[in-house]
């Protein structure tokens, strides 16, 4: 039996999945009123055929409880947030798991570490967690490092694709993890060591980090001689051996505008590419505020509140709004004591913000100038409904409309 710790966003489709592939698991989480909630048959957040996939595993036996079970495999999957300041990881999720598990887990068992660390974290910071308990690492209990590598809005397709990493101390264990994978995962698993597998993860993050950063700085040098990024972009990328991203409002989620911080933590002195790229990224909320307020002015605009930002989440058709540029922006101007903007997100149904509404054609009632912070369908599909608007267009998503305005 596998015991999962954590259902999240990534916790709860991995426990799914090997339910759902004949694997016996149960899913652990502290929250209570999650638990609740999926043990009252529905799922926590939405995500394309997370469903269906849920269905499947409760047919298959899942459960959830907010107890660590008696088993020999535990998967951590908890949040690694990072401290601003010294953009070192913050592993007390992870070690708070750890030291409930070995409270009750038998000689033998093995800890798989699924959640994204810096390199050297499981050396520096877990194992002296469980020596300090008195345990013998490779005896008593084994560590295994499993980063995911899935993405908001793809999860299940590439939970079933994507190729994995797995780190172990012995390659036994790797490869006894690697079956339970394995009932499920259709792409490439490599047994490798801990810091290994904690690097490439990491790694992989940082260099998507670094070429939406060239992107977002790119947009600013056009914006600064009036030139047109997009079309820039488009006949560069025809050379063949050139691939330049779209520029977007800022990065957000819970991996490419966290885990590089995590190099600069460990690594300030070596890491100045990826500083300065983190920083671009972490500037597009504010470059994006100040081109509301240059069009505002050209239009001669003034009232702050006929301002209204479409689009919460962090990126399009999930409801995932960790780190989303949107709230970065609203976080950028509540620091000048601007009136927060309006704001609507076809995907969030609570509220997260002031002037939050939740309807679309409310939305585009009570707003002049519309900001596109975010690609959904929905916005796509009803285009039209845009026209007579002021438009920022911080996606190029195509809208064919006179008096667009881009980045």
């Amino acid at each position: 039996m596998v015991n999962v710790i954590g259902l999240g966003y990534i916790g709860l489709p991995t426990a799914l999945m090997m339910a759902s592939h004949g694997v016996e698991v149960v899913g652990t989480d502290y929250n209570k009123e999650l638990v609740a909630t999926l043990n009252a048959g529905k799922t926590t957040f939405k995500e394309d055929g997370l469903d269906e996939l849920f269905e499947k595993a409760l047919k298959s036996g899942i459960k959830f409880t907010t107890e660590y079970c008696v088993t020999d495999t535990y998967i951590v999957s908890v949040p690694t947030p990072y401290d601003s300041f010294s953009k070192k990881i913050d592993v007390c999720y992870v070690n708070s798991a750890v030291k409930e598990i070995i409270k009750v887990c038998p000689k033998g068992a093995t800890i798989v570490i699924e959640s994204t660390v810096s390199p050297g974290t499981i050396d520096k910071y877990v194992r002296p967690v469980i020596e300090k308990a008195g345990l013998i690492i490779g005896k008593d209990i084994n560590l295994v490092h499993a980063p995911e590598r899935i993405i908001p809005g793809n999860m299940v397709y590439e939970l079933l694709h994507n190729n994995r990493t797995i780190g172990a101390d012995e390659r036994k264990i790797g490869e006894k993890i690697k079956e339970y994978y394995a009932s499920f995962c259709q792409g490439e698993i490599i047994i490798t060591d801990i810091k290994t597998a904690e690097m490439t993860k990491v790694v992989e993050n940082t260099f998507r980090a670094v070429n939406i950063a060239f992107a977002n700085e790119l947009a600013k040098i056009c914006r600064n001689d009036n030139m047109n990024v997009y079309e820039i972009i488009k006949i560069c990328n025809m050379h063949p051996r050139v691939k330049i991203l779209n520029p977007g409002p800022g990065v957000g989620g819970h991996c490419i505008s966290v885990d590089p911080w995590f190099l600069v933590g460990d690594y300030p002195s070596l890491t100045k590419v990826i500083w300065e790229s983190m920083k671009v990224n972490d500037s597009m909320p504010a470059f994006v505020l100040e081109r509301i307020h240059d069009i505002m002015k050209e239009k001669g605009m003034t009232d702050i509140s006929r301002v209204g930002l479409y689009g919460l989440t962090y990126k399009e058709n999930v409801d995932d709004y960790r780190e989303s540029p949107a709230l970065q922006l609203l976080e950028c101007q509540k620091k000048h004591l601007a009136q927060p903007l309006v704001a609507y997100d076809p995907f969030i149904k609570h509220n997260i913000t002031e002037n939050q509404l939740f309807d679309l054609d409310e939305f585009l009632e009570s707003v002049d100038f519309v900001v596109i912070m975010v690609k959904h369908n929905e916005i796509k599909e009803n285009a039209d409904k845009l026209k007579g608007k002021i438009i920022l267009d911080t996606q190029n998503i195509g809208i064919n409309s006179e008096g667009v305005y881009y980045l």
